[in-house]
């Protein structure tokens, strides 16, 4: 009886030390870790949210298989996660993924070509809500079955779902703004602890909270931010601010539609052409904003792969204006006055696309310069060849040329018409005196002297001819006045290596001629470290080498040399005609003769 009550004491006791085993158990996950792997693992490297939103699907799928957690094969019936189901991290995992499948499904609305619709805008907050509502629950079970690390970033995670909701929304920016807030504190506090590679993450995190709390800030009126200020922030790259940028956008397409409405024309070459359509004033508009942004004070500081994405919205805008003027061509009917403004404001807009078509072609030009320029042994960046300068320098003659015939289309131009065709003409001598240029220097890398000479003297000739008249236009470009002396002296001094370098091969063909033919050998005797193993085998050398080495192994001549052999004699058949043949009449077949002999024949 008292082995039987020991032995009850001690299942007790075992049952108990179970129970509380499985208390204490904290999961532990490193939430902002296994997020951003999966984001940019399966898609939003690439802003590809269909592609993320089935992964985290096949993932989900995968992780009830494994947990044996499925939901029936009949009727559907879902099984609720609660504190008490979870006995393996796994489920926490689950809760997270449906979380990030209704976040990502949400966004992929979102990215819709012309945005979404008010129907599909009613299904995007929808899949929001049920973000909030999965990322709340994974908050609750980590609060209760993670450790404290793991709790903390739960919270922010959820913290962050519930101010994307807000901030979609359009109301309530207080609460968005103390969301994003708490999300942003505690991953500052996350990022003084752990490893480099999670410093790094949370780091990364809160510069990308940081520009919604702006606009956040700047919707309650607590910030005196600017839209330029707000469009610099909207530079920045992450999954994070993909709702920012999109409502940044909607914000500037507003801003833009109202200071269309008081604009009336559009100013070209002294030249004033309405503008009625609401769409072609907007891309005018925007078009003019990139400009701004472009030519001003701090463009010199921006990068360059920065300025040629303005310029490739730049062309879109007003890509998207002279569609627009086009279609209201097409519409226009028999007024001819209406036909002239709108045919007036096409060539206009045309021209200005192709100033900044030239623009752009010029910087990448002084791209393709820089690197030009660089030493041999630069391993970062790929030396530019000269042909390809050749090739930009032939897409600006052409830009140049079609610029001027646009302009000298009409029938009376003004002077500032005139002007510019006279500068498209400088500037296009300008250009064929740098394309002469770098296409010597191809004749020269591929060893053509007196080809490079003579390009080399012509671009200078087409230098100081477009310098010239630069120097007689009434206000000169300085800039380019530099370049073309600087083009002069390259041209001067690389006229004189050529000229000299074509002197120096020409004096060397005799030495190199007589040096050749005096190692002509008609025996075919060679020298000791020539001969092969077949000549020398008398001697202990090696004739394959080392098994490192890359000569080339000496064992017979191939193909074998020429060897002297004595010709035949010429022999002259001169007998043939003195030679008296037999008779060979007895031994050819006779004739057979009488009736009989043809009747059988």
């Amino acid at each position: 009886m008292a082995k039987k009550d020991e032995s009850t004491v001690m299942e007790l006791d075992g049952d108990k030390s179970a129970a509380a085993e499985q208390i204490i158990t904290k999961f532990p996950i490193n939430v902002l870790q296994l997020v951003k792997s999966a984001q940019m693992q399966h898609g939003l490297r690439h802003r590809d949210y269909t592609r993320y939103r089935r992964y985290c699907t096949a993932r989900l799928r995968r992780l009830y298989k494994s947990l044996k957690f499925t939901h029936g094969r009949g009727k559907y019936s879902r099984k609720t996660i609660t504190e008490s189901t979870i006995t393996d991290v796994r489920f926490l995992h689950i809760v997270l993924y449906m979380a990030e499948r209704a976040w990502s499904h949400a966004m992929e609305k979102k990215q819709l070509p012309d945005g979404p619709n008010s129907r599909q805008r009613i299904h995007l907050l929808g899949r929001l809500r049920k973000a909030v509502k999965w990322a709340t629950l994974f908050a609750q079970l980590c609060a209760a079955k993670g450790d404290s690390r793991t709790s903390l970033e739960a919270e922010a995670y959820a913290s962050y779902m519930k101010g994307s909701l807000l901030f979609e929304q359009d109301q309530n920016w207080q609460s968005a703004l103390m969301n994003f807030k708490n999300a942003r504190a505690v991953y500052e506090e996350l990022g003084k602890y752990g490893n480099i590679e999670n410093q790094v993450l949370c780091r990364e995190r809160v510069e990308e909270l940081e520009p919604s709390i702006r606009y956040c800030l700047h919707k309650v009126g607590e910030s005196n931010l600017q839209t330029s200020e707000l469009m610099d922030i909207g530079e920045l790259e992450g999954p994070a601010l993909d709702l920012f940028k999109s409502k940044l956008e909607a914000v500037m397409a507003e801003a833009r539609s109202q200071q269309a409405a008081s604009m009336t024309e559009f100013y070209w070459l002294g030249h004033r052409f309405p503008v009625n359509n609401a769409k072609t004033r907007v891309s005018i508009l925007k078009a003019q904003e990139l400009e701004k942004d472009l030519h001003g004070s701090a463009s010199d500081s921006l990068p360059a792969e920065k300025k040629l994405a303005m310029f490739d919205k730049i062309f879109s805008a007003y890509h998207d204006a002279r569609s627009c003027i086009r279609n209201d061509l097409a519409t226009a009917g028999n007024a001819e006055n209406v036909k002239d403004d709108l045919n007036g404001l096409d060539k206009a807009v045309s021209a200005v696309l192709g100033q900044r078509t030239i623009e752009r072609n010029q910087l990448l030009v002084a791209i393709a310069k820089s690197k030009f320029t660089k030493q041999r042994d630069d391993k970062g960046d790929k030396v530019t060849k000269p042909e390809e300068l050749v090739r930009l320098y032939d897409l600006l003659i052409q830009n140049t040329s079609d610029l001027s015939d646009l302009v000298s289309s009409g029938r009376d131009r003004n002077p500032e018409e005139v002007a510019l065709v006279e500068e498209c003409v400088i500037k296009g001598t300008v250009f064929r005196a740098e394309r002469c240029f770098y296409l010597a220097k191809s004749y020269s890398s591929a060893g053509k002297r007196a080809e490079a000479y003579l390009l080399f003297c012509h671009a200078r000739s087409l230098g100081d001819t477009a310098l010239e008249k630069l120097q007689m236009t009434s206000n000169p470009d300085q800039t380019l006045i530099k370049d073309l002396k600087v083009l002069s002296d390259n041209c001067r001094s690389n006229s004189c290596i050529e000229h000299a370098a074509g002197i120096m091969e020409e004096e060397k063909i005799p030495e190199k001629l007589s040096k050749g033919v005096s190692t002509i050998s008609l025996t075919g005797q060679e020298k000791k470290e020539d001969k092969v193993l077949l000549e020398m085998l008398d001697v202990y050398e090696s004739a394959v080498g080392d098994h490192n080495s890359k000569v080339v192994p000496r064992i017979e001549r191939f193909p074998p040399p020429f060897q002297a052999v004595p010709c035949n004699p010429i022999v002259l058949d001169i007998a043939y005609s003195s030679i008296e043949f037999p008779s060979l009449e007895n031994r050819m077949k006779k004739d057979k003769k009488g009736i009989f002999s043809r009747l059988w024949r």
